[in-house]
């Protein structure tokens, strides 16, 4: 078996630092700044891109123990990560909830709370707290990392049934996809019984293909092979989903097409509807066509690791700390928005400050970084 390979990717870095300024944008909704988001321009958004790049991840960080028979202290990490990202959760949700209380008098922000699944918390904390911090309650735009924790929860399964059985895993995680979208089955809530918008049953697909993704380029190889009917295919697939979205003609008659797929095929709705919940095939095939479109983009290695992607690299590489940070400033400035009413400027000034702040916590944290390896060098 090849050595692991030792050189870090800054793609990988790089890509999920710009998805994080995405969803803090989109995080952010009735500004003119959103409309300059991936999700304006195809099928699927920075949301499917972050999950796929944490499998990524995952594989990379996680794989040596798998691939090496490491000690049971080491395959377990993951379980240690989803315990930070607990941690991490929680008091992001505790702090989200003190703002609505401070601002519910205004008949806005009552509406908000509601639209956003907080209301219910504040009107009868008991039994809505416990079920917040045990993850069955969860709020609009803060529910991204109870799915990552449930994922990293099942990451040491997943990993050793990658290096031992790869394509019998790829293969159940496509089944156990397509039969929660084609039955809706959805990973429980209580005491609201509504489940998970960020599916757990359909999203471990984008997860498992990014674990499997990094456990191979911890071999030195790829997972997909270039080949050029591939990329012609996915190249072809992302301009048409980007022409799709841009052009309401092409929007309306591609939205019939599927619908006399349905009509008089019997298509179900998995194969030819843009559910996010439940990540439909269409959402599903746009990330995965776009990931292999970049990943043979020299170009972008190259800025990647140079000094013009060193900023999202480095947000990139703290993404917990940058998430948590931009989904606290992304309620702040919701609340703002209710309160001051519609403006250009302050939209801006917002989402400009949103994401210096978000260059700010990664710039603390790497420096941080910086002054535990110094003192581990000299102890």
């Amino acid at each position: 078996m090849p050595e692991p390979r030792k050189q870090r990717d800054h793609r990988i870095d790089f890509l999920r630092g710009l998805a994080l300024v995405m969803i803090f944008v989109n995080h952010v909704p009735g500004t003119v700044w959103e409309n300059f988001t991936s999700r304006n321009f195809g099928f699927s958004d920075a949301a499917e891109g972050f999950v796929l790049m944490s499998g990524i991840a995952s594989g990379l960080a996680f794989g040596p123990a798998f691939l090496a028979a490491g000690p049971w202290a080491q395959r377990l990490r993951p379980w240690r990560r989803a315990l930070v990202l607990w941690a991490v959760h929680v008091p992001v949700c505790l702090a989200v909830l003190a703002l609505f209380a401070l601002t519910l008098a205004d008949p806005g922000v009552a509406k908000m709370a509601t639209a956003r699944n907080i209301a219910p918390v504040l009107a009868e904390p008991w039994p809505f707290l416990p079920a917040l911090a045990a993850l069955s309650h969860q709020f609009a735009y803060a529910d991204i990392l109870p799915l990552y924790i449930v994922l990293l929860l099942a990451a040491p399964g997943l990993l050793a049934l990658a290096v031992r059985w790869p394509k019998a895993l790829m293969a159940g995680s496509l089944a156990l996809w397509f039969l929660a979208g084609l039955f809706r089955l959805k990973f429980p809530t209580w005491p609201q019984d509504h489940g998970w918008f960020f599916n757990p049953f359909s999203w471990q697909v984008l997860f498992v293909a990014g674990i499997l993704t990094g456990l191979a380029l911890r071999q030195g190889r790829r997972l997909l092979p270039v080949r050029r009917w591939a990329l012609a295919l996915a190249w072809g697939f992302v301009l048409l989903a980007a022409v799709w979205v841009q052009v309401p003609a092409v929007a309306a008659a591609g939205g019939h097409g599927l619908w006399l797929l349905g009509e008089y095929l019997g298509l179900p709705s998995i194969m030819i509807s843009f559910d996010k919940s439940f990540l439909f095939l269409p959402r599903l095939l746009h990330i995965l066509a776009l990931a292999y479109v970049l990943s043979v983009l020299p170009g972008l290695k190259r800025l990647a690791a140079g000094p013009g992607g060193a900023g999202l690299a480095m947000l990139g590489r703290h993404s917990l700390p940058v998430f948590a940070a931009g989904t606290l400033m992304a309620y702040a400035a919701q609340v703002a928005k209710v309160l001051a009413g519609p403006s250009f400027l302050l939209d801006t000034a917002m989402i400009a400050a949103g994401i210096g702040v978000l260059f700010l916590v990664a710039r603390l944290q790497e420096g941080r970084k910086v002054r535990v390896r110094a003192a581990l060098a000299a102890a």
